[in-house]
């Protein structure tokens, strides 16, 4: 079982911004493997299938970011998954823009869609894959809902193909050390 959910903001007015990284990458890895993340259930969107005897659900919750917990930790009951099979992928203003890093577990740092998260799921020990937005001189939060310049969306479009790519892998061989070695050395 394995559940990967890319956060991101459900309305059309959010679609290109970098706070909708999770869902960019949802998209991608859903395209590489002819899926269509459709199907509304556990207050998400959800595409569902078999890769060598092991369901995999590709999700993007539903919800406003603050509140991606509440559709996690229904994903998880509905699947009988526990948080070690899951994988979130989020936008990191604390990371260089472009930059891809995955970790096995860690803190929710400023993110409150993955401090949500961490509350709505009872642990931090789930597997995560953050992309790098950087910051600016802007406030914060119209900083993450601003969109994405054209010349910046060409790069991260690349480095979503590319974590498709390695995701895919992952799903064959489940070998996350793998996966980290490939994902953290991805730059702009």
């Amino acid at each position: 079982m394995l559940i990967i959910v890319g956060l991101g903001n459900p309305t059309a007015e959010y679609a290109d911004t970098y706070h909708n990284m999770g869902f960019k990458a949802i998209d991608a890895l859903a395209a590489s493997l002819n899926k269509s993340v459709k199907k509304a259930e556990c207050n998400a969107l959800t595409s569902t299938f078999s890769r060598n005897n092991e369901k995999i659900v590709l999700a993007k919750p539903m919800t406003y970011m603050n509140l991606s917990g509440e559709a996690v930790k229904s994903l998880l009951a509905k699947y009988k998954a526990t948080p070690e099979n899951l994988i979130v992928i989020y936008d990191d203003v604390d990371l260089e823009r472009f930059t891809l890093r995955a970790r096995a577990f860690g803190s929710a740092g400023t993110h409150n869609g993955m401090r949500n998260i961490v509350e709505r799921v009872g642990t931090d020990r789930f597997k995560r894959i953050r992309v790098g937005i950087g910051r600016s001189g802007d406030e914060l939060k119209d900083y993450v809902l601003s969109h994405i310049p054209a010349g910046e969306k060409e790069i991260f479009d690349r480095n979503f193909r590319l974590l498709a790519e390695y995701l895919t892998a992952y799903i064959s061989d489940g070998d996350f050390d793998k996966l980290m070695r490939e994902v953290n050395v991805v730059k702009g």
